[in-house]
């Protein structure tokens, strides 16, 4: 048996609750972890809450949980990892827990560290995704929206690599950071497009929506065309004629390995928040719905 955090029905944070749960055992070309760190995403918010019953309805009970980090202790046929390797990936059967699966394990490097390890995993990947999607390139004008977010954060620096150009809308406390991550920082609220208007003279080419608030009509005016507008937040989107975008990453490699690499190396800043301890998953996710967060919420083990 292992400790995790489990919910037996849709609600409020206070349904995730402390539980003993069978050992999981790896499958093949997966490999078992002992969990060192685990993230917590605005997705689990939603699983948990029942946003999300009726597109993919709940098995209870339920671990939550999508990316986790730790020391390998089990191993499937055909696992890309070995017992006492250290790893991070996507989890099957939640992250919330002692123990994990992972289906893709990419290795750890030891300058990482395990926070940030595990917070890699699904906000690297979404920007990756959403960057591809919108065909993000040098000579183009990127507006995010959510951009001191966890998926604007690291949209804004793999875009500014690319060498777009690079404008995030955040909160007045944010602009100074995002300023430094290569983008010109326009306050959001009222009158946040005639900010962007202003700070892009030349027109925007492409906006990524990472805030989901409100923001589509005023974005597709701003670009002249709804198929050059994605979001990721907002469920509103084919009101608008705007892409939704969810899932794995476009095209047959994961960027996770060179995600992680670019972390290692300090040429990719992805903030973390706070740590919690496992018996306050219910903690983080209040406070995650209560946008008290500035940057990931993790949870360790």
């Amino acid at each position: 048996m292992s400790e995790a955090i489990t919910f037996s029905e849709y609600g409020a944070p206070e349904v995730l609750r402390p539980s003993r749960v069978a050992l999981p055992e790896p499958g093949p070309g997966q490999v078992r972890i002992r969990v060192r760190a685990a993230s917590v995403n605005p997705l689990d918010l939603k699983i948990r809450s029942g946003l999300m019953a009726g597109r993919a309805p709940a098995r209870f009970p339920v671990v939550p949980g999508l990316d986790a980090a730790g020391v390998v202790d089990a191993v499937g046929a055909g696992a890309g990892a070995s017992v006492g390797d250290e790893v991070l990936g996507s989890t099957a059967g939640g992250s919330y827990g002692e123990h994990a699966l992972l289906e893709r394990p990419v290795a750890k490097p030891g300058a990482l560290s395990w926070e940030l390890a595990a917070s890699l995993v699904t906000v690297g990947r979404t920007a990756v995704r959403v960057l591809d999607q919108l065909d993000v390139r040098a000579g183009r004008t990127l507006l995010v929206h959510g951009a001191a977010g966890s998926v604007g954060v690291l949209a804004v620096q793999l875009a500014a690599a690319r060498g777009a150009t690079v404008i995030g809308t955040a909160a007045e406390r944010d602009l100074e950071r995002l300023t430094a991550l290569g983008a010109t920082a326009v306050r959001y609220g009222d009158g946040w497009a005639e900010r962007v208007r202003a700070a892009a003279p030349g027109g925007v080419d492409l906006v990524l929506d990472a805030s989901g608030a409100g923001v589509l009509a005023d974005s597709v005016a701003l670009t002249g065309d709804p198929g050059r507008v994605l979001t990721i937040a907002d469920l509103s989107a084919a009101e608008h004629g705007v892409r939704f975008s969810a899932g794995a990453p476009d095209g047959a490699g994961d960027p996770l390995p060179d995600l992680v690499r670019l972390a290692a190396d300090g040429r990719l800043d992805l903030p973390i928040w706070r740590s919690y301890p496992l018996a306050a998953a219910a903690q983080a996710h209040a406070d995650l719905e209560a946008r008290r967060n500035r940057g990931k919420a993790v949870l360790l083990p």
